[in-house]
């Protein structure tokens, strides 16, 4: 059985691209980063989920909040509830970038063929970072980066979800058995992980579940 890094927030995209990667035969290694983001709920979902799933899983800490830059790890700046036309302020600089360089040095360690990552270019916040040019430039950068590829075995950047709408990220996790209820998504969840509903991530997911008529399971703060 190959071995697989799968970035694992504990969100529903990371969760159906978990599924997917072991639905392919890989024995996955779930990484998590805690890197001075809002709250702990995801990293206790993403938790949950790697042992659902029955992937092996390890958080990495760090504090991109050092930098600031971002809503999402400067309390100092609000998470934005109005729809914009800009790459939003949750948008946090580099990240993906850093993400993937972690990944890519634990997957030569386990010697592993592939590292999934959950990006997605339909449905999404407008992040640069998740663009199909980002990871082909990611993807040519980590073929020149390490001895593993030096020598011939190159590791792959898989990115399944890139091109899905999140109605159809939802209906492929349930056809894998994904738990969505246990996933959050939400950029300031509260300590027990409910949603608020209000930001951009909350309403990529409501629109994704409203899309394929499914009940949405997440738990809001208002409800």
């Amino acid at each position: 059985m190959t071995k697989a890094v799968v970035l694992l927030s504990g969100g529903m995209d990371s969760a159906t691209c978990l599924a997917i990667a072991r639905a392919a035969g890989h024995d996955c290694y779930g990484l998590s980063f805690d890197y001075g983001q809002r709250h702990g709920a995801e990293l206790d979902a993403a938790r949950a989920i790697a042992v659902f799933q029955g992937a092996q899983h390890r958080v990495l800490r760090m504090d991109l909040g050092e930098l600031g830059g971002s809503a999402l790890t400067d309390a100092s700046i609000s998470v934005p509830t109005a729809l914009t036309d800009d790459i939003p302020v949750t948008y946090v600089p580099a990240r993906n970038t850093v993400f993937l360089s972690f990944a890519l040095g634990w997957a030569e360690v386990l010697d592993a063929d592939a590292i999934y990552v959950g990006v997605n270019a339909v449905d999404y916040s407008g992040y640069p970072d998740c663009r199909p040019e980002y990871i082909a430039a990611f993807q040519s950068m980590a073929n020149l980066a390490l001895k593993r590829t030096v020598e011939g075995r190159p590791i792959r950047i898989e990115t399944p979800l890139i091109d899905l709408t999140k109605g159809e990220i939802i209906t492929k996790g349930m056809s894998l058995g994904v738990d969505f209820a246990a996933t959050v998504s939400c950029y300031q969840a509260d300590e027990d992980g409910r949603a608020c509903g209000e930001c951009d991530a909350c309403r990529l997911r409501k629109r994704g579940f409203e899309e394929v008529s499914i009940t949405d399971p997440t738990r809001y703060q208002k409800s």
